[in-house]
């Protein structure tokens, strides 16, 4: 198999395992889930934001009650002081008041209304919300086992969305191991029939120098003979100078024996 084969093979394989991934239901029904609870958030933040509104709104309304009661006394304390301008000036402010207080009165009404929509629809997202994340762990759940269940019974019966990754790792192995042994007996063959050199087999260097060493071994010994020989015919008084004992002796080192 060829390196573009193997890597067309294990791209093929990475990018099926990465679609799975972003196929696995298990995160697709956890991103609902979670789009799902933005909402409910946002509908939330809402009633909180329209609540607010509302609180500031009645707290305004009865600051202006007080005050229109307030004017009310004023006016009566007035008359009562034979201060009719003062209790119609006091008047004229409570009737501008009465005005604006049922200006806050309505946008208090409108609040209410859109509470208690709010109210309603967190209610029901709510309910909704809380629904499908129990749906949603049971799908899971079962998809979780499914899949394992398919996997288990896949290898049982060996077969698999990897199994042509399995055949072809073990085809490779097959061939190189079959390339080897086919390498191990052509060298095997070769190195018998002489076409290659043993390195560790010993060379004809090492043969010549075997020969040389025994030539001076044997040299030497007929040498000791030959000392030996002269020393026994010195002691008898038939000494005799060693040839070659003068200036130009190492000449004839090599040469061949020496006599004694």
């Amino acid at each position: 198999m060829s390196a573009t084969s193997r890597l067309r093979i294990i791209f093929r394989s990475k990018t099926s395992r990465a679609l799975d991934r972003l196929e696995d239901p298990g995160e697709a029904l956890d991103d609902s889930y979670e789009q799902q609870m933005k909402m409910l958030q946002q509908v939330r933040q809402g009633l909180a934001e329209v609540t607010t509104a509302k609180k500031r709104i009645e707290l305004q309304g009865q600051e202006m009650g007080a005050r229109y009661q307030r004017l009310a006394d004023q006016a009566r304390e007035a008359l009562t002081q034979g201060r009719e301008d003062l209790a119609r000036t006091a008047l004229e402010r409570r009737s501008f008041l009465e005005g604006q207080v049922g200006s806050i009165r309505e946008q208090y009404a409108t609040l209410q209304r859109q509470q208690t929509q709010l109210q309603d629809n967190e209610r029901r997202l709510s309910e909704r919300v809380a629904a499908f994340r129990t749906e949603k762990e049971t799908l899971k759940a079962t998809y979780a086992a499914s899949e394992a269940q398919a996997r288990a019974n896949e290898a049982a019966a060996g077969i698999g969305s990897n199994l042509g990754d399995v055949g072809a790792s073990l085809d490779r192995a097959k061939d190189r191991i079959a390339q080897m042994q086919a390498r191990a007996a052509a060298t095997d063959e070769l190195l018998a029939k002489g076409v290659l050199s043993d390195l560790t087999a010993p060379t004809d260097a090492d043969l010549d120098r075997q020969l040389s060493a025994g030539v001076i071994q044997a040299s030497v010994e007929r040498q000791l003979q030959e000392l030996k020989s002269a020393g026994a015919a010195a002691s008898k008084g038939h000494g005799m100078t060693p040839q070659g004992a003068g200036p130009d002796a190492w000449l004839s080192i090599g040469q061949g024996p020496t006599t004694p």
